[in-house]
């Protein structure tokens, strides 16, 4: 058997691009998980000044459609009017807290919700039994 010395032989790559591509699937599920931790030293804050705790509005609708809000009763046909005056006394920054009947619309339920966040409050949430 002759061996001819100038005959160059092929590279198989193949194998090599399929445990590279094994690689990257496993590193691209894995690379949302890491998490890096930082360790931050924070300054010391005055024990001084306290925090004010701003009172949470409630408002709650039962299953007859009755509206209050901080027990006190507001009519629903002039819902956004009267918690739009209601709200000149409240701090906007406060968080409104909607409690409503299950049995209740969907769209009643955003109607309120849509009121609250034109009066001027962007804390709204609304309250399950969860």
């Amino acid at each position: 058997m002759l061996y001819d010395w100038d005959d160059k032989p092929e590279l198989n790559i193949t194998p090599l691009v399929d445990v590279m591509l094994v690689l990257l699937a496993i590193l691209m599920v894995i690379a949302p998980n890491i998490i890096y931790e930082e360790k931050i030293r924070l300054p010391q804050g005055s024990t001084s000044t306290q925090l004010s705790k701003i009172p949470p509005v409630h408002i709650s609708i039962d299953k007859d459609k009755n509206i209050k809000v901080n027990k006190d009763t507001v009519l629903l046909n002039a819902f956004t009017d009267n918690f739009f005056l209601y709200s000149r006394n409240l701090n906007k920054k406060a968080t409104v807290l909607i409690s409503a009947d299950k049995s209740l619309d969907y769209g009643l339920v955003m109607s309120i919700l849509g009121a609250v966040k034109q009066a001027g409050f962007s804390e709204v949430s609304l309250a399950t039994n969860g």
